[in-house]
């Protein structure tokens, strides 16, 4: 077994124009005196870290290393949330993702997914450049609009989108492999990759490629009602990231699931910080050790409640506690004999 690495925090959700928080070297400084031992990087922010030019400049990618360790820091992952959504966007949400993409691209749907997937294969020649084996985004989605099978979907309509979605990322996916990186599927509603089923689908039409993998997320899970702990034994395997997020659901006699177009605070279903949630953490912790997770466990704050200082300042802390260190021998040694065959078969009675 292996003793999971961390804390470590993903940034996305601090960043802003206000110092401390507006550029990298002030950012790390700053998780770092709260007691992290990593950073994951959102690619997709200029304040952070240039993509492009980390993918082909090897000396800026170890600036930016530099930058980190100064800190006394690790950068854990690189991540393109925003980028992966748009390799495969319905035209129903075009406009509603035209944030994620250069002025320029605005409601042009093949240009964005274009500019998407050299953003992907940017990521991955620079992921390999600072010497990391992971990296973070979405998958996107062309059928969550028939998530729910009402009007009934016509019959080769899933079969299709898988199809098409595969398409597109197996050219990502062998980028990722020629830079021997890890490409980590963040499974979450609004993406067609949201659970195991889907994965797994998307699997066999990328013919079960080493490099399609899982970001572990147990929050989008809880809001599911899906056996968050179960899904670990079911695809340890394919696991390489993990983000530490907590999440209640609370359904009443008015609203489930949907939320009811309900805002965040109002929803049966919301994030919350960590500890404040329902995921049970140390049930996570120990099957993830069990089954060798050698990753990070990265702290990915959002809540609906609390402010991000304090979820941060109490993250490192709880990431902390819940890291097992591995144990290296059977806790009954003491009472072993030892023995050879010969025993063995005396023993046995043979």
């Amino acid at each position: 077994m292996k003793t999971i690495k961390g804390p470590a925090i993903f940034l996305a959700q601090f960043i802003d124009d206000n110092a401390p928080f507006n550029n990298l070297k002030s950012i790390c400084n700053y998780m770092a005196d709260l007691g992290y031992k990593g950073v994951q990087i959102p690619s997709w922010d200029a304040r952070m870290i240039d993509l492009q030019k980390a993918a082909e400049s090897k000396t800026y990618a170890d600036e930016i290393i530099g930058t980190v360790q100064e800190a006394g820091l690790e950068i854990t992952e690189l991540s393109t949330h925003l980028q992966g959504q748009l390799v495969a966007v319905h035209p129903a949400y075009n406009e509603l993702f035209d944030g994620f993409a250069p002025d320029n691209l605005k409601g042009n749907l093949k240009g964005k997914a274009e500019w998407a997937t050299k953003q992907l294969k940017y990521a991955a020649k620079a992921s390999q450049n600072m010497g990391l084996t992971a990296h973070a985004t979405f998958s996107g989605a062309l059928m969550w609009q028939t998530v729910y099978p009402w009007p009934q979907r016509p019959a080769g309509l899933v079969d299709t989108g898988f199809t098409e979605l595969a398409n597109r990322w197996l050219p990502i996916l062998n980028e990722f492999d020629d830079n021997g990186v890890d490409l980590c599927y963040e499974l979450h509603p609004g993406e067609d990759l949201h659970d195991g089923v889907t994965f797994e689908m998307f699997l066999d039409k990328v013919n079960g490629h080493k490099r399609a993998n899982i970001l572990y997320d147990p929050s989008h899970f809880v809001l599911q009602c899906l056996d968050y702990l179960q899904f670990i034994d079911f695809y340890h395997d394919r696991i390489k990231m993990f983000h530490v997020k907590d999440a209640e659901f609370n359904p009443t006699g008015k609203q489930g699931v949907y939320g009811g177009y309900q805002g965040w605070v109002e929803r049966a279903g919301r994030f919350r910080s960590l500890g404040d949630g329902q995921v049970d953490f140390s049930g996570i912790f120990s099957k993830l050790s069990q089954y060798n997770y050698d990753g990070w466990a990265v702290l990915e704050w959002e809540c609906a409640i609390k402010h991000p200082e304090q979820g941060a300042a109490e993250g490192a802390p709880f990431i902390d506690s819940h890291i097992i260190r591995v144990t290296e021998k059977a806790f009954d040694d003491f009472a072993g004999r030892g023995a050879d065959e010969a025993f063995n078969k005396r023993i046995l009675g043979i």
